[in-house]
């Protein structure tokens, strides 16, 4: 295909064929997602290996996640406007030659700051990379889910899945090249993202939001997403009670580094096999939950979802030992896998496709504001009062889904089957149904 998308033709809604599902969707989804799973786990590691310090550790997670929450608005634009394949080749290709510049770097720097500094500028450019690639990948995962016409749920199940598979061996292949070497995992980073950049030219067009034709400038990107969003209140119920979800999430990925190995004692590949096992339950969770939604409605899922979520978080400042933190996060994780899944099926199944890019980076961005607060409140809590932090967090965490659900108890679209609910009704927006 082109590097320029065009814009299907009106009334059409052509499927991807099942036998190239994999290659064109599955594939440059798996590679990216890998690559982010390494680089996102592997960073804040690396920090703490060098400078043994847990303020720096959380200070680099919010360092982290600022600019990549900074490029969500700006990514989703681009994506409607250029389509989501050459944004998802560039993105890759830049991210490869950054990565392959960084080992270069840090194999003539000698260890200390300038190491230190390296390494979280290289977080924060792949990290922004990393957001347009996914924005581009999730918009073509959106556009087949609406034409799967049958289960649009299980696109976004096997998407989930990918994504959680990635976070179950990134850690683990991420930990055992940091052992070898940071060379060779920024070099297995730099093929991952070549490989993601050659697939990501064979993914199906997206629709293109084109400008007006009488010459008016057309709204931004977040001024768009904002007018979607108020359009949907079931979506931005939902979003919002994530969002605090996301803050007690984003409070024990920033802090378990300095739980583990500061309080259990434990080593950093520990907390390795910390998130590999949570990300091992997630995926069981989505089968599970893929599975559920043949039978029920999105609101029910959610509502067990939300409960082990809660729950588990609320216990969590209680653990023991390791094991039984290890346990209680897999458990959190596995919740919250079942809410992603909720979420993404209604974000797909009732954004426009035109304003889609737009709509999701706004929601992604509103969902990912929690984590850069998170890492500052680790760099400013001591660590023998992270478990005081973490129980705030989970108690608002609680109070914030039961309102959610509650308020979408009789929401129509959460509350039909799931093999296809109702796409609510917007006005003078056409039909959505695949042709």
């Amino acid at each position: 295909m082109t590097l320029h998308e065009d814009r299907p033709p009106a009334g059409r809604h052509a499927a991807v064929p099942s036998g190239s599902l994999f290659r064109r969707i599955y594939a440059p989804r798996t590679s990216d997602a890998l690559a982010f799973s390494m680089s996102t786990y592997a960073m804040p590691l690396l920090v703490l290996a060098i400078t043994r310090s847990p303020s720096l550790t959380g200070l680099a997670f919010a360092l982290e996640w600022t600019p990549r929450i900074a490029a969500f608005v700006l990514a989703g634009n681009v994506v409607d406007r250029r389509g989501a394949a050459i944004v998802c080749f560039l993105a890759s290709l830049l991210r490869a030659l950054v990565l392959a510049g960084a080992a270069v770097t840090l194999a003539v720097l000698p260890r200390g700051t300038a190491e230190t500094v390296t390494v979280l500028v290289l977080a924060a450019v792949t990290g922004t990379l990393t957001q347009f690639s996914f924005v581009a990948n999730e918009a073509v995962g959106a556009i087949v889910t609406r034409r799967a016409q049958h289960r649009p749920h299980g696109v976004q199940s096997v998407l989930i899945g990918i994504d959680q598979t990635a976070m179950l061996v990134g850690p683990l292949l991420a930990g055992f090249l940091l052992l070898v070497g940071p060379g060779w995992m920024l070099g297995c980073l730099t093929a991952l993202s070549l490989l993601a950049a050659v697939l990501g030219l064979q993914t199906p067009p997206t629709p293109l939001r084109s400008a007006r034709p009488d010459g008016e400038r057309t709204p931004s990107g977040l001024r768009t997403g904002l007018r979607m969003l108020r359009r949907l209140p079931a979506l931005r119920w939902l979003v919002a009670g994530l969002a605090c979800s996301n803050l007690a999430l984003g409070l024990l990925q920033s802090a378990s580094p300095v739980i583990v190995v500061e309080n259990f004692g434990r080593s950093s590949a520990d907390v390795g096999t910390l998130w590999s096992a949570a990300a091992a339950a997630t995926l069981l969770a989505v089968t599970c939950c893929r599975l559920a939604l043949s039978r029920l409605d999105l609101w029910g899922v959610g509502v067990v979802c939300a409960t082990f979520a809660s729950a588990a978080c609320l216990a969590l400042p209680q653990a023991p030992s390791y094991a039984a933190y290890m346990v209680l996060v897999a458990l959190f994780m596995a919740g919250d896998g079942g809410l992603t899944v909720v979420l993404r099926t209604l974000r797909s199944l009732v954004i426009p496709a035109t304003a889609f890019g737009t709509t999701l980076s706004l929601t992604m961005l509103l969902l990912l504001l929690p984590f850069p607060v998170a890492g500052i409140l680790v760099a400013l809590t001591p660590p023998a009062h992270l478990g005081t932090a973490v129980l705030c967090c989970a108690a608002v965490q609680a109070v914030a889904l039961a309102i959610t659900f509650v308020r979408l108890r009789n929401e129509p679209t959460l509350r039909a089957t799931a093999d296809r609910p109702p796409r609510a009704a917007l006005p003078n927006e056409p039909s959505a149904t695949p042709r």
